[in-house]
C-alpha cells in the first residue's frame, strides 16, 4: 500500500514464462497492488506465446479485465533467443493449460505503457520481469513518461554469477542495449538480480499443498512451482520451487524484505564472454583506472544484495491463496 492506504499502481512487463506467471498470480491477488496493465515481450518464448500465456494466467487467477498488449518480437539488435529448455515448449512448463478466451488490447505494448502511465492518477511502479526491450523503446520514444513513474523494479542482472553465461543473467543478456538504456533513465531503479532471485524457495510440502487446492489460481501456482526447481545450492527438496520473478513483485509490496545498496551499475555491451554482464561497482573508493583516465557518470541503482527468504515465502503463499475479487 502507499502511505495513504491506497494500492500501488503497477504495470508488469513480462515474457511469461513459468516464474513470470507466478509473478502475475501474486500481483493480481495482493490487495496492496493495482495491476493496471501487462505488456509482453519475446524472451522465455516467442512474443505471441507470451501473450497467450499471460491471458491464460490472468483468467486462471480470476483477474479483472486487465489490458494486455503485444510488444517487441526480438531484441533491439540481436535475434530472439528463447529459454524453452527451462520453461517448456509452450513457455509454461507444458502443463496443459487451456487456450485463453480473453483477447489482447488493440494497441502495441509501448502505446499501452505510455497511455496507462500518463493516465494514472498517481505515479506508476514498473516491474519488468523480462528482457527490457519494451521498456527501452518506451523510454526512447516517450521520455515524458518518466514524470509519472515512481520507480522501476526490474528482475535482471547479477552481482556475482550469471545463468545465460558465467557472468550474464538471461534478461540482460537477451538484450544488453535495452538494459543499458534502462540503467541510464532518470528514475529510481531497483535491481532484483540473480543474487536474491535464486534464494526464495517454497518448500516441497507447501508446493504439494498448493497443487492439491480446489482453487484454480492456487493450484496453478503449485503446478508452476513444481516445474521450477530450486537452484541446486539452495535446497535439497526435489519438490521445492523457486518463486523467481515473483520476488521482484514481493519487493514492491514489502521493500524491507530485501537488503539493497545504492551502487553504480553498467552493462557490458562489447562482443565476447562478458557481453550482457551487469558490472556493479562495490568498491569503497576509486581505483587506478579512475585516477588515470577520469570517472564516468553512471546512474546509481538500488541493488538487492540479500533477501529475507522466510518473509517472502510467507508473503507469496498467503497472497496467492486468496481468491481474487
Amino acid at each position: 500500500m502507499t502511505t495513504d492506504g491506497q494500492p500501488i499502481p503497477v504495470i508488469i512487463d513480462c515474457d511469461t514464462g513459468v516464474d513470470d506467471a507466478l509473478a502475475l498470480l501474486f500481483a493480481v491477488r495482493h490487495p496492496g497492488l493495482d495491476l493496471r496493465a501487462v505488456t509482453c515481450v519475446a524472451g522465455n518464448t516467442d512474443v505471441d506465446g507470451v501473450v497467450r500465456n499471460t491471458l491464460t494466467v490472468l483468467e486462471q487467477a480470476g483477474a479483472p479485465d486487465i489490458p494486455v498488449a503485444r510488444g517487441a518480437a526480438r531484441p533491439l539488435i540481436e535475434p530472439a533467443r528463447s529459454a524453452r529448455h527451462v520453461h517448456g515448449e509452450d513457455g509454461m512448463g507444458d502443463i496443459g493449460l487451456p487456450a485463453p478466451t480473453r483477447a489482447p488490447a488493440d494497441v502495441d505494448a509501448v502505446t499501452l505503457l505510455r497511455r496507462e502511465i500518463l493516465a494514472s492518477p498517481r505515479p506508476v511502479t514498473l516491474i519488468p520481469t523480462a528482457p527490457l526491450t519494451n521498456i527501452a523503446l518506451l523510454l526512447r520514444t516517450h521520455p515524458e513518461v518518466t514524470r509519472n513513474i515512481e520507480r522501476i523494479v526490474f528482475m535482471g542482472g547479477a552481482v556475482a554469477c550469471g545463468n545465460a553465461t558465467p557472468v550474464a543473467e538471461f534478461n540482460v543478456w537477451h538484450d544488453p542495449e535495452a538494459a543499458a538504456i534502462l540503467l541510464s533513465a532518470e528514475v529510481h531503479i531497483t535491481m532484483y538480480g540473480l543474487d536474491v532471485f535464486q534464494q526464495v524457495v517454497v518448500p516441497g510440502a507447501e508446493v504439494r499443498r498448493l497443487r492439491a487446492s480446489a482453487e484454480p489460481g492456487a493450484r496453478l501456482a503449485g503446478d508452476l512451482l513444481a516445474h521450477r526447481p530450486a537452484a541446486p545450492d539452495v535446497a535439497t527438496d526435489s519438490e521445492a520451487g523457486g518463486i523467481g520473478d515473483a520476488g521482484a513483485v514481493c519487493a514492491v509490496v514489502d521493500p524491507a524484505g530485501i537488503t539493497t545498496r545504492l551502487l553504480p551499475v553498467e552493462v557490458s555491451l562489447a562482443p565476447g564472454p562478458t557481453r550482457g554482464q551487469t558490472i556493479v561497482d562495490r568498491r569503497p573508493r576509486f581505483g587506478e583506472s579512475e585516477l588515470h583516465t577520469g570517472t564516468r557518470d553512471l546512474r546509481l541503482v538500488d541493488v538487492a544484495l540479500d533477501v529475507d527468504v522466510e518473509r517472502f515465502v510467507k508473503l507469496y503463499l498467503t497472497t496467492v491463496e486468496k481468491v481474487a475479487n
